[in-house]
C-alpha cells in the first residue's frame, strides 16, 4: 500500500483489516482514506481495484467477490490454495474482463531482471539445469500459516512458489512434467495430502526443454544465516546466479557464472518490494481489463499441486 501511494499511480481510497491495530498503522500513511469494518464494506465502495492481503483461505473467494463487482484485484501470493481454485479465479477475471495481478515479487528484484535477461539474451547457451534454495531461519509466526486449511501448505507454498514461478518465468512458462517430492514437518517425512504443514521440502521436475529444475525450501532451518535464497540457471555455455547478500531477505547479487569464475551483473541497493503492486496499479490505470499474462500462475499452481500430491 505504501509502495502504490508513493508512486502517485493510485489513490489509496479505503482500508480494511480485522486488527485495529493494522488499520492504525494504514491510516498513517493513508490518513484520507475511509475505512470498512468488512470486507463486503468495500465492495459496495466504488472502487478501481483492491488489493488483497489476508490469510490464503479466503483469497480466492475474495478475489471472485470483488472481480464481480467489476474491481481489478491485487492479490498476494498464492492467489489460491490449489490449482482447481486458481482456475476458477482466472475464469472469474476473464469472464469480468478485469485485471487481476499477483504478488510474484522475486521476479522485480533487478537481480532476477539481470538473470533472466542474460538468460534470455543466449549468453549462458541452453539451460539444461536449474537449482533453487529458500530456507528461511525463522519461519512464519502468524498461526494460520501452520493450519492446512488455512494456508495450503507450509514452506513449498509459502517460499517454493517464488522459486518454481521464477524457473518457470525465467525460461518462458515451458511444460513440466515428472515431479517428485519430499516433505517433513519437524524432521518426520510426510505422505501425500499432508493433514499438516511441512518446514522442510525437496522437489525435483522435468521441463519440455529438456532441462531438470531441483528446489529445496524451508521454514526454521538451523541455516547459520537469516535466509539463504539462491536460483542458479545451468547452460551449456556457463551459468546466471540470483543469490541472497549475507544471509539478507532483502539483498540479492546477480552473477555471470564462466568456470571458477564468477562476474557481478548487479548488486544492492535495490528497492524492491513494493515493485510488483505499482506495476499493477499502472497497469490498472491504462487498461483495466483482463491481462491473460496472469494465466502462468495456474501452471505454478499445477507443480505445487503435484509436490504436494494432490
Amino acid at each position: 500500500m505504501q509502495a502504490i501511494a508513493a508512486s502517485g499511480v493510485a489513490d489509496i481510497a479505503m482500508l480494511c483489516d480485522t486488527a485495529p491495530e493494522g488499520v492504525l498503522q494504514a491510516q498513517a500513511m493513508a490518513p484520507h482514506a475511509g475505512v470498512a469494518d468488512a470486507f463486503d464494506a468495500m465492495l459496495e465502495a466504488d472502487l478501481d481495484g483492491i488489493v488483497i492481503a489476508t490469510p490464503s483461505a479466503l483469497h480466492a473467494a475474495q478475489a471472485e467477490a470483488a472481480l464481480a463487482r467489476g474491481m481489478a484485484v491485487f492479490c498476494q501470493k498464492p492467489l489460491a490454495r490449489t490449482a482447481d481454485e486458481t482456475r476458477r479465479v482466472l475464469r472469474a477475471a476473464e469472464n469480468a474482463d478485469r485485471l487481476l495481478g499477483i504478488d510474484m515479487s522475486y521476479r522485480h528484484t533487478e537481480a532476477m531482471q539481470r538473470v533472466r535477461g542474460c538468460i534470455a539474451a543466449g549468453e549462458i547457451g541452453d539451460v539444461y539445469a536449474v537449482d533453487l534454495v529458500f530456507h528461511n531461519a525463522y519461519g512464519p509466526d502468524k498461526p494460520w500459516f501452520r493450519d492446512v486449511a488455512r494456508s495450503g501448505g507450509g514452506c513449498v507454498i509459502d517460499l517454493g512458489i517464488h522459486l518454481v514461478d521464477l524457473a518457470l518465468w525465467t525460461l518462458g512458462f515451458p511444460a513440466v512434467s515428472q515431479v517428485t517430492s519430499r516433505l517433513y514437518a519437524q524432521g518426520r517425512p510426510l505422505g501425500p495430502r499432508p493433514a499438516v504443514v511441512e518446514d522442510f521440502a525437496v522437489a525435483q521436475f522435468a521441463l519440455a526443454t529438456g532441462a531438470t529444475v531441483r528446489l529445496a525450501c524451508s521454514w526454521n532451518l538451523s541455516a547459520g544465516r537469516d535466509a539463504v535464497i539462491e536460483a542458479v540457471f545451468h547452460g551449456s555455455r556457463g551459468g546466471a546466479a540470483m543469490r541472497n547478500v549475507a544471509g539478507s531477505f532483502y539483498d540479492f547479487n546477480a552473477e555471470r557464472l564462466d568456470g571458477t569464475r564468477s562476474t557481478l551483473l548487479g548488486a544492492p541497493p535495490d528497492d524492491w518490494g513494493g515493485r510488483a503492486a505499482v506495476s499493477w496499479a499502472r497497469q490498472l490505470a491504462v487498461d483495466p481489463t483482463f491481462d491473460p499474462a496472469v494465466n502462468s500462475v495456474l501452471q505454478v499452481a499445477e507443480v505445487l499441486d503435484a509436490i504436494y500430491g494432490r
